[in-house]
């Protein structure tokens, strides 16, 4: 059929190609063909704010927070449940204090 491979596709094709683009865009920025101009401008006219920018958001939205760990931890081991298993069942829900009730509970 036209418009169609001749081929069928691998399964997860697709996810990998676009995976696969969002590394080279990660890895080589283009700030002449960029997706954000302010980004862009920023990285050609103010490199060390550029570095600074995409760390703080790296830290702030794209890892699991530690403020507060010691805190969730406390509060789960003074219902009785054992650290170690409070500390490894909060990082398996990234955190959230909720979920890692629900999980305590349910084992």
């Amino acid at each position: 059929m036209p418009g169609y491979p001749e081929r069928p596709m691998e399964p997860g094709s697709d996810l990998k190609t676009a995976l696969l683009s969002v590394q080279a865009l990660l890895s080589a920025p283009e700030p002449d063909d960029p997706q954000d101009a302010v980004v862009a401008q920023q990285y050609l006219r103010d490199y060390q704010t550029f570095v600074g920018t995409a760390r703080y958001w790296t830290e702030a939205f794209a890892m699991i927070s530690s403020l507060g760990v010691e805190e969730k931890v406390q509060k789960l081991v003074e219902m009785g449940f054992p650290e170690a298993l409070v500390r490894s069942t909060l990082e398996s829900v990234g955190g959230d204090e909720n979920l890692a009730l629900e999980k305590l509970c349910s084992t």
